[in-house]
């Protein structure tokens, strides 16, 4: 483990995007920096830029305007950048999917592999958004990705008769 992943997994900056959501998990995640549930305790620390962020939380459906600047977010955040969708609109867009306004889901938007945990929920608990964050650092140590389970071992071939004599 390099000292900057190592650096990262102790303190991680987060950056929240809101691409459209109706506020409430907006709110939820400001509950989490409250002294009730103290996200602090794991180190992160809300930033104001994303140049400074480790870690983006991303609420709401991704909308054709918001799109484009998540995704230019995205490509600003210094890398390793762990993304953590935060709330169902952002996991997989929920009764939002068929709008005319809709562009794809927030994992197909960045490239594969960006979103490294899901929060669901309309809205989340913040105890839900903490266990995510701390999932994500886990990944970020070593860990699986969802996934990333046990492969499962091919079955093994019955042995071949052999013949007798």
């Amino acid at each position: 483990m390099g000292v900057t992943i190592k650096a990262l997994s102790k303190s991680p900056w987060v950056f929240h995007v809101s691409s459209g959501s109706c506020n409430n998990c907006d709110i939820e995640i400001l509950d989490c920096l409250c002294p009730r549930f103290d996200i602090e305790r794991f180190g992160a620390l809300l930033v104001g830029s994303v140049r400074h962020a480790d870690a983006l939380l991303v609420t709401g459906a991704m909308n054709r305007k918001s799109a484009i600047r998540v995704r230019e977010l995205y490509q600003q955040a210094a890398k390793p950048c762990l993304v953590i969708a935060i709330g169902s609109c952002a996991c997989g867009q929920t009764f939002f999917r068929e709008s005319y306004n809709m562009v794809q889901p927030l994992d197909e938007l960045l490239p594969p592999g960006a979103v490294t945990a899901y929060v669901p929920g309309c809205p989340p608990k913040p105890e839900a958004m903490i266990a995510g964050v701390v999932k994500a650092l886990s990944v970020l140590n070593g860990g699986k990705k969802k996934g990333d389970g046990p492969k499962a071992e091919e079955p093994k071939k019955p042995a071949k008769p052999q013949k007798e004599g």
